[in-house]
């Protein structure tokens, strides 16, 4: 059997606000610590049927760049459903959300800036 390790670093202010996320993984091409903005971790504890979740991001994530990885990830999800159940019309209303959460958020940054 093989083993893989992600590692994630979080890099915390006074405040206790992260001011930088990195990570690595063993098991790809990139060499050097990623860095990132934000990050969402999901678990599925199989045992109590829940979802354990961390949802982290620094304080220079801008709002735009929010509702964009928003979006995208909404987006990944409802692919990774697709590939998991088979079940195209959930994935078509996932993807439909997305999409309408995105255009509502344009929608409310154009009004706000006018």
């Amino acid at each position: 059997m093989s083993q893989s390790e992600i590692k994630i670093e979080i890099s915390l202010g006074q405040d206790k606000i992260p001011e930088s996320i990195s990570w690595s993984a063993d098991a790809t091409t990139v060499l050097n610590k990623q860095q990132a903005k934000a990050m969402i971790l999901s678990f599925w504890d199989g045992k109590d049927k829940t979802a354990l979740r961390m949802d982290l991001w620094t304080k220079d994530m801008m709002v735009d760049e929010m509702a964009d990885f928003f979006f995208q990830t909404m987006m990944t999800m409802a692919d990774s459903y697709q590939r998991a159940t088979n079940q195209h019309e959930l994935v078509d209303d996932i993807k439909s959300f997305a999409k309408t959460f995105y255009n509502k958020f344009k929608h409310t940054q154009t009004k706000n800036h006018l």
